[in-house]
């Protein structure tokens, strides 16, 4: 593997239904897996996994998936991605946590949740590369998930792809059930924020996202946007993979940390 640092990765994962029909988000993801280099592992801190107490890693050899969603066509329930896991990358990880002063514990239990496999299923499509999952702890803070993404950041020079999955605004209560609908103002008002937060490299502002406009209505709960601390940590200014929408209240931008 090349010393050469590897970007770190935010991927917005909007609908489960991407997993059947990517379109454009899908292309794009699918695109930056084929000009990133052999890689090694990934490592995904997605906002399905919310777990109380330290930091949490998958470590087993095999995790398989889970389906962890309801209402959708039986076809999405059918879907596999059989990658391997790794152990040795769950404690290399969970070393450099505890480096840093963050409690970090293995769990051979944990399969990979849809905000981990539905991305990967185009970043990674034969499921051939090593993943290991982050949780998100509870309770938590930006400052915390920031100092969680510095201390990994090690393991780009290493060939691991650190993958942020979640959404930038993500308010199902707020979806817009019309197929070509038009993002929420306070939606387009909040993510604009976010992204001058991120092009200024402002990481502390950022950390204080529940004063910026729209963030009520666009982050009704957190743990979608919280994986985006993990990732934006160890990069520099971001490169925009994707901008876009789905049913109003899905931002489906997704950025490139070089």
């Amino acid at each position: 593997m090349s010393a050469t640092p590897l970007p770190s990765v935010f991927l917005a994962h909007g609908s489960p239904m991407l997993a059947l029909d990517g379109e454009a988000w899908g292309e794009a993801v699918s695109a930056l897996g084929r000009r990133l280099p052999p890689l090694r592992a990934i490592l995904v801190c997605s906002a399905h996994w919310e777990a109380a107490g330290p930091f949490r890693l998958s470590s087993a050899a095999t995790p398989g998936i889970m389906h962890d969603f309801g209402g959708f066509p039986e076809a999405l329930y059918g879907l596999d991605y059989p990658a391997p896991g790794s152990p040795e990358l769950a404690g290399e990880a969970a070393g450099l946590l505890r480096e840093a002063g963050l409690e970090a514990v293995l769990d051979a239990q944990r399969p990979l949740d849809h905000g981990a496999w539905v991305p990967l299923r185009y970043l990674s499509p034969a499921a051939a590369v090593p993943v290991v999952q982050l949780s998100l702890p509870r309770p938590r803070t930006p400052e915390l998930l920031l100092a969680a993404g510095r201390a990994l950041a090690p393991l780009r020079s290493r060939g691991v792809l650190i993958l942020g999955s979640g959404g930038i605004v993500h308010n199902l209560g707020r979806l817009d059930w019309q197929g070509a609908a038009e993002p929420r103002p306070w939606a387009v008002a909040f993510q604009h924020w976010v992204h001058e937060r991120l092009a200024a490299g402002d990481l502390a502002a950022l950390a204080d996202w529940r004063q910026a406009p729209g963030a009520a209505e666009s982050v009704p709960t957190s743990e979608h946007l919280d994986p985006l601390f993990v990732a934006a940590a160890g990069g520099t200014s971001p490169e925009a993979i994707f901008e876009g929408w789905q049913l109003g209240s899905l931002s489906l931008t997704s950025y490139e940390f070089p």
